[in-house]
């Protein structure tokens, strides 16, 4: 059973969307390959009092790495992606190559990139943190600027 909620962030406003009480995924505000609203289920707070709880400390700089409990639906070679993505430290970076190094698959930062984009829990599943390989700022399905804004967040950089 799919139930869903939308929270503040500094962000805008973000969707948690859980199935059978476990998180399953976290989609801002005209973020690419966002799902259909009908497919988040009805609205309820319930199961997502320590999602919001974790992220309020995420966000007030007092969070730094998540242990809420995830579904990520995917195939294999993206979830391998997405827990990849868990193991980048908090304010680092990392790029395609790298990560695709990692799964030892060191051709496969297209494939990567393509698995990053498809992530369903964003800032829980931190695929801001990854980078293009002269470490410009590359695609994120939130925008640039909020991944900009997010790096700079966790560097203590930035400018609220």
């Amino acid at each position: 059973m799919r139930q869903h909620t939308v929270i503040d962030s500094p962000y805008g406003p973000l969707t948690l969307v859980a199935d059978d009480g476990v998180l399953c995924g976290l989609y801002m505000t005209d973020q690419r390959h966002r799902p259909p609203e009908e497919t988040f289920g009805a609205r309820d707070q319930r199961p997502f009092a320590r999602a919001a709880e974790e992220l309020a400390a995420y966000f007030d700089g007092q969070l730094r790495e998540f242990t809420l409990e995830l579904r990520l639906n995917g195939t294999p070679f993206q979830r391998a992606v997405w827990d990849q993505l868990r193991r980048i430290p908090y304010g680092e970076t990392r790029s395609y190559g790298q990560l695709a190094d990692a799964l030892g698959h060191p051709t496969a930062s297209r494939a990567v990139g393509l698995a990053n984009g498809r992530n369903p829990v964003g800032i829980v599943v931190p695929c801001h943190r990854v980078i293009g390989a002269s470490g410009s700022l590359t695609g994120y399905g939130g925008g640039l600027d909020r991944k900009r804004r997010l790096l700079d967040f966790e560097r203590g950089t930035a400018l609220f």
